[in-house]
Parts: C-alpha cells; sequence; structure tokens
C-alpha cells in the first residue's frame, strides 16, 4: 500500500497567478460539456444532467453497477443502500479563489453519479491540517475503502474516498482524456496522468490536487499517493454548506435513525457484500469467528427499506427495523 512520503507543496501564490489568468468563463458551453462526460462514459441511462439557471444537477440514486465494500477490513458497520434522485449541483461559470475549502461531505460527483469526498474519514479539516498528511485517518491505508475505492458512510450512503477503479474500467470512453467526475466547484476531475497521456510531476499538483487546464482554465486529478482524489475545493462555492448530503436512512416512524457502527477493533475478515435482484442487499463479514450481517429488501412504503441485522456493534443480537431515506 503506497503512502505519502513528501509534503503538499501548493501556495497560495501560484494560485492567485493563476486566478488572474481566468477567461470570464472557462467553457463555451459548460453544460454541454458535463452531459457529454456522462454520455461518452456510457451512464445516461442511469445518470440524468439537467442544467437550470447557474448549475447543472447530475441526478441519480448513487448506487453504482459496479461491486461494492468487498475487501473492506476497517468496515464502520454500515451498508450501502439507494439514494433516489439526489442532485449534485455543479456550477456553469466557475470561477478559481485563492482558499483551499473544505466540508465534512462530498467536495464533488463521478460521472455515474456517486459522491467524492476526499481521502479522509475524520471530519472536516481545517485549511492546517490540508498541508499535513492525515495517517490515523487516511480511509485507503485503514482498509476503510474497498476493492472500487468507495465505501458505506455513516447515512448507509456508497460514495468514493479514492479513485473510482472500477467505474472507470466499465467507462466506454476510458483513458487520460476522459473526465471521471466534476467538482461542486465546476472544474472537471480526471485520472493519474494529464489528458493528453504525459505523467504529472511530482509537485505539479496543488493542495487540492488541482493543476491549470487550457480547456477549462483549472482540473482536478487522481493520485497513487495521498490525497489519492480532490480533497479540497479551489473555485468559489457561494454556500459551501448548503451543497448536498445524502439524506440518513430514519425511521419509518420518524423516532430516529439508524445507528452508525463502531469499527471493530483490529477489523473483520471476508467482507462481501451481495446485491439482490429488485433492490435489496445483504453484507457479512467475519469477526473474531462469529458471522455477523446485514441484510435489507424494499418495504411496501417507497423509498424505505426493511433491515435485519446481527453485529458487533449491537454485539450479536438480531435487531430488525424499517427504515427511509
Amino acid at each position: 500500500m503506497t503512502r505519502m512520503t513528501r509534503p503538499f507543496v501548493a501556495t497560495i501564490p501560484f494560485l492567485l497567478v493563476l486566478n488572474a489568468a481566468q477567461p470570464a468563463h472557462a467553457h463555451d458551453d459548460h453544460c454541454a460539456a458535463i452531459r457529454e462526460s456522462v454520455e461518452k462514459a456510457g451512464f445516461a441511462d442511469s445518470v440524468t444532467v439537467v442544467c437550470d439557471g447557474d448549475h447543472a444537477s447530475i441526478i441519480s440514486d448513487t448506487f453504482p453497477d459496479h461491486e461494492m465494500m468487498t475487501g473492506i477490513v476497517g468496515t464502520n458497520e454500515q451498508v450501502p443502500v439507494p439514494a433516489k434522485d439526489h442532485a449534485a449541483p455543479i456550477p456553469l461559470e466557475p470561477k478559481l479563489g485563492d482558499t483551499p475549502q473544505t466540508r465534512d461531505s462530498s467536495l464533488g460527483v463521478a460521472v455515474n453519479g456517486v459522491p467524492i469526498y476526499d481521502y479522509t474519514a475524520g471530519g472536516e479539516m481545517t485549511e492546517a491540517e490540508l498541508y499535513h498528511y492525515q495517517a490515523h485517518h487516511d480511509t485507503v491505508a485503514t482498509q476503510q475503502l474497498d476493492e472500487c475505492g468507495g465505501h458505506a458512510g455513516k447515512g448507509d450512503d456508497y460514495h468514493y474516498h479514492a479513485k473510482p477503479t472500477c467505474m472507470i474500467e466499465q467507462m466506454k470512453n476510458a483513458g487520460d482524456d476522459a473526465i471521471i467526475g466534476w467538482a461542486f466547484d465546476g472544474f472537471p476531475i480526471f485520472g493519474d496522468n494529464n489528458p493528453d497521456g504525459t505523467q504529472i510531476a511530482d509537485g505539479e499538483l496543488d493542495v487540492c490536487n488541482g493543476k491549470a487546464d487550457d480547456t477549462f482554465g483549472y482540473r482536478y486529478h487522481t493520485s497513487a499517493d495521498a490525497p489519492y482524489i480532490i480533497q479540497c475545493l479551489m473555485g468559489e462555492v457561494a454556500d459551501l454548506q448548503a451543497l448536498p448530503r445524502v439524506a440518513p436512512l430514519r425511521s419509518i416512524d420518524g423516532n430516529g435513525g439508524r445507528d452508525s457502527g463502531v469499527p471493530p477493533r483490529g477489523g473483520v475478515e471476508d467482507l462481501v457484500f451481495t446485491q439482490f435482484p429488485g433492490g435489496g442487499g445483504h453484507m457479512e463479514y467475519s469477526y473474531r469467528g462469529e458471522t455477523y450481517y446485514i441484510r435489507y429488501a424494499p418495504s411496501d412504503r417507497p423509498d424505505c427499506y426493511d433491515f435485519e441485522t446481527r453485529t458487533v456493534t449491537n454485539g450479536g443480537e438480531v435487531e430488525t427495523g424499517t427504515y427511509c431515506r
């Protein structure tokens, strides 16, 4: 497993010069570019792009059509559940700012509609923390992610914290020049290399894992080392905290929700998630010789699911309940 051994090297003066060079419009038709990125990747059947006013909305159920959760060791005992009609807003006239912005939630969305977070799982980072590797919160190093770069968060919502490898393998236009996602400041996200196929030199990416772009003015990249993917927003965002979050599951009677799990000490073994026809799922894993599971199936009420669980967090007791988005 690769760990970052060098500090982030971006400086604010560099960003100010970059911002000054930006044209008024980063792309003649940003809406068309966003829609085209989804269509060329082959996800138009499950992802809708709607442009209205100054934003494009990338709408999906955040539930990818690839394997999920397999290989996780540091599980939080959460399971991926669809989130119907989740709308991710992308500005149509992106503008670079002079201060990196962070939040304890998604920073963008992949072209398959799955939200993209930074690489950590320790809450919102301060600006100072962006420049220092957060080893104890690194979701890759602590084996919290599946083989596809994602996992289910506290809201039982699937999202990526690192390069979405399984999604990229599915893309019809997979390649260095393919856009793999969009940040909530309106700038595109590419893979490990420059769009022309050349390698990115050490220190070339800024603190948010981005750099200047001739077409869009600025772009983000994934990387083999931390921060692996976009870790902050370098563009302007009017109200960062107003950006959407996947709604957590709530009890059908409205009294509370499904409690988030506590990672079992030392991690689990043989974690596998199986999707069932019709929208259900089953996640099973072993811990200290015992088998645990989380199982759910659609209930009679729309956007609600009947759960049966036996987790380490609840002491191995079998619990049932119905929860809704």
